[in-house]
């Protein structure tokens, strides 16, 4: 558990990742016939990227955050550091990339399951060069989403976690999906560096390359210190060493799972570096993956002051 007492460091926590826009159209099949004029029946256009969107997230439940991304010269990029900078996240080190466009994502849900189309843009170009590790290192934690669409930084994560981490830093991955499905490459050294490995169930599975949850959680834990596995409406699993908890979920209707997880990290991440226990933070990242279920994509909800703090209100952390 991190010191929770108040730190000389500028910020609680620190990212280095992508940042796009998703554009989010409900309402037709899942499966599409070419040539065809398929007709949605709604749209939103929301900050994308679980980098951007844990940037936001966390930055509006009180967190000081610093981001280094990079955009294009475009519209969308303009958009995308908007919403950033409105939720407080400070991007005095991002970037503008000087041909390539934003990232965008389109998402097409279709119930429980959803189609996910990703231009990457600039999203693969940052790189080490792109950073300023001092900036990185004035925090208390970093953190690294999207591990598999880094592919430009990817090389030099293990030197980058090392550095932080030599200059007293606590360290957490989501690796999120691998688009080639091999989870390999840089992975396997960045797991003995973390503190936290934040995954869902899919992706332990791919990541220890196991069978169930139970051989996944057995074979990574002694590597990693702590194992948060998000569950969907199941709720959480977290091991600690050898011990294991199941972390009840909040049951909600869901609107949008889009960005959930990411939501859930948010709060996750906020309890823990406030002091909290692992199974309470995981408690808290089951209320706030439930609150972003609430609204289109992963910061509406958060977006929206009188209701996110009338439904974190109506759920506190038990």
């Amino acid at each position: 558990m991190p010191d929770s007492s108040p730190s000389t460091k500028r910020f609680d926590l620190t990212l280095a990742g992508e940042t796009n826009l998703d554009l989010i159209l409900y309402g037709l099949p899942e499966h599409m016939p070419v040539e065809r004029e398929l007709l949605g029946d709604a749209f939103q256009l929301t900050l994308g990227g679980s980098s951007a969107i844990l940037a936001h997230n966390l930055a509006v439940l009180g967190n000081r955050v610093g981001f280094i991304t990079q955009t294009g010269r475009d519209d969308m990029g303009a958009i995308a550091l908007e919403r950033l900078r409105s939720s407080g996240v400070d991007l005095s080190r991002s970037t503008l990339h000087p041909t390539l466009g934003t990232g965008v994502t389109v998402l097409l849900p279709h119930g429980s399951k959803r189609h996910i189309l990703t231009y990457p843009g600039v999203m693969a170009e940052m790189n080490l060069a792109d950073l300023d590790i001092d900036y990185l290192a004035d925090s208390r934690h970093f953190h690294l989403s999207s591990l598999f669409l880094q592919t430009a930084l990817a090389p030099d994560l293990p030197y980058l976690f090392t550095i932080l981490k030599s200059r007293g830093l606590t360290l957490s991955l989501d690796t999120n999906d691998d688009p080639a499905d091999q989870w390999s490459g840089v992975l396997s050294p960045l797991l003995d560096l973390i503190d936290i490995l934040i995954p869902n169930e899919d992706e332990i599975l791919r990541i220890a390359r196991a069978s169930n949850l139970e051989e996944a959680l057995d074979k990574l834990s002694p590597r990693i210190p702590l194992i948060v596995v998000k569950c969907g409406s199941r709720g959480a699993i977290v091991q600690q060493g050898s011990q294991r908890d199941h972390i009840a979920p909040l049951t909600v209707q869901p609107i949008d799972t889009i960005g959930a997880g990411d939501s859930f990290n948010t709060g996750f991440l906020t309890a823990w570096l406030r002091g909290e226990s692992p199974t309470r933070a995981a408690a808290l990242g089951n209320i706030t993956g439930a609150l972003s279920t609430q609204r289109a994509g992963g910061t509406e909800a958060f977006r929206d002051p009188l209701f996110r703090e009338h439904f974190l209100a109506t759920h506190p952390n038990p």
